[in-house]
């Protein structure tokens, strides 16, 4: 399904996507990466331990320490020693990576990925258990199922995300930049609602998108709306929308702090469906979810009087308003139900994460955008496609290549579409209609 001509919007999206890559570099990409016995010791906080094998400590075994928004790796030193400083008190995993182990020799107690909180003295101490025995490998057929799954569950949530940004275009032409603040919002609003008031978190959710929705109520009728009204162009909305990025941004960061705050049930334990796949019901559930909305939306798109209106509106605008349509009055419901979108991703996001930040959505900013770039310019089902594309390429490229580098792929993504097929997957160069 068509909603615009992207042949015209196509060299403003580059000049966006080129504004945006500026900004995300100038930013700071969430992660880190080192090799080294001790890693990040200017951090506030930090995790170590010790490999040995028989009292004798183990040179050169790597570890992996991950959490929210960022990863490191380090290897053991002469003493089988090791040290990873970290920027959060929350909760991280550490991984050894078994096959750089001395040959026969494996990880004894447990399994080589461990989950460890940072404790009030802002240190915790992960060691390893090994000597002589058979490791547990996983094939690679079976990671890259577990992996395929994962990155449609994460593809699902980005895509209520990328289908709102792709509405907001299609019927303003406008690349909202605050679009990830969206997100970010709903995810604090559930927070407000399931933690801070203490609502039962499964009528927090909704209170959260109902407010989402709400926000995007008042963006459109306080700031975009009067911006249209006085013929306001399209780059400079583009660029009001940085300035607003920036200024929720760190308002949210006033109120909620630096800190990573959860959501109740974000520890519930994984459930083994089969092979290396293991979900938790909050994963379940919220792949459920996500499946709802996205045909909910589909059935208001095409079946529904306001659905055909946003797309004729979002194929001319002009004849759109000439042959009696409200153009005002879909464009808000746009923005409200955008938002709503978002604001829901955010929340979902928060339980991938897991862990709600000030700026949580400007880390998947990027890749929403190139979901709507990979999946055609103002096509809804486009954005969607494009985002199952973008998770699933996210969570299965780690397999081979360093984890630190695998959100590097949605920059591969922008500029192969750019330069091959700049409509998307499911645009067209002509208008239709």
């Amino acid at each position: 399904m068509q909603f615009l001509d992207t042949a015209k919007p196509s060299r403003f999206m580059k000049f966006s996507l080129v504004i945006f890559t500026m900004l995300m570099l100038g930013l700071g990409l969430p992660s880190g990466s080192a090799q080294a016995d001790s890693v990040g010791e200017e951090l506030p906080f930090g995790v170590s331990g010790n490999v040995k094998v028989d009292g004798q400590g183990v040179e050169g075994v790597k570890l992996s320490v991950s959490g929210p928004g960022y990863s490191a790796n380090v290897e053991t030193d002469a003493n089988g020693q090791w040290f990873v400083g970290v920027p959060e008190r929350t909760n991280y995993s550490v991984t050894l990576d078994e096959s750089t182990l001395p040959e026969g020799i494996a990880v004894l107690d447990g399994e080589p990925v461990r989950e460890v909180e940072i404790g009030v003295g802002g240190r915790s101490v992960m060691n390893f258990f090994i000597g002589e025995g058979e490791r547990n490998t996983v094939s690679f057929g079976d990671q890259l199922v577990a992996r395929l799954i994962y990155g449609i569950n994460f593809g699902l949530m980005l895509g209520l995300a990328a289908v709102g940004l792709s509405l907001v275009f299609g019927t303003t032409g406008l690349s909202n930049f605050a679009h990830g603040e969206m997100v970010t919002f709903g995810a604090v609003a559930a927070l407000l609602f399931g933690v801070i008031l203490e609502v039962p978190i499964w009528a927090a959710i909704p209170l959260a998108v109902a407010l989402s929705a709400g926000f995007g109520w008042a963006m459109d009728a306080g700031l975009w709306r009067p911006l249209r009204k006085r013929g306001i162009g399209i780059v400079q909305l583009m660029i009001v929308s940085i300035g607003l990025s920036l200024t929720v941004r760190y308002v949210i960061q006033f109120f909620i702090g630096g800190d990573t705050q959860q959501l109740p049930g974000f520890d519930s334990p994984k459930i083994n469906l089969f092979g290396a796949v293991a979900l938790s019901a909050t994963d379940l559930i919220s792949m459920g979810i996500s499946i709802a909305v996205i045909l909910a939306f589909a059935y208001w798109l095409l079946r529904t009087q306001t659905g055909k209106a946003t797309r004729a509106i979002s194929d001319n605008p002009d004849l759109a308003e000439a042959s009696g349509i409200d153009v005002d009055k879909v464009v808000r419901i746009v923005w409200i139900l955008a938002s709503a979108m978002a604001g829901l991703a955010g929340v979902l996001w928060a339980y991938f994460r897991p862990g709600i930040k000030w700026d949580m959505g400007t880390q998947i900013l990027l890749l929403i955008f190139a979901a709507v770039t990979l999946g055609g310019l103002g096509t809804a089902f486009g954005a969607f496609l494009g985002a199952l594309i973008v998770g699933i390429l996210v969570e299965t490229s780690s397999l081979f290549i360093p984890a630190d580098l695998k959100y590097v792929g949605a920059l591969v993504v922008l500029i192969v579409v750019l330069l091959v097929r700049p409509q998307g997957l499911l645009g067209r160069k002509q208008r239709i209609g």
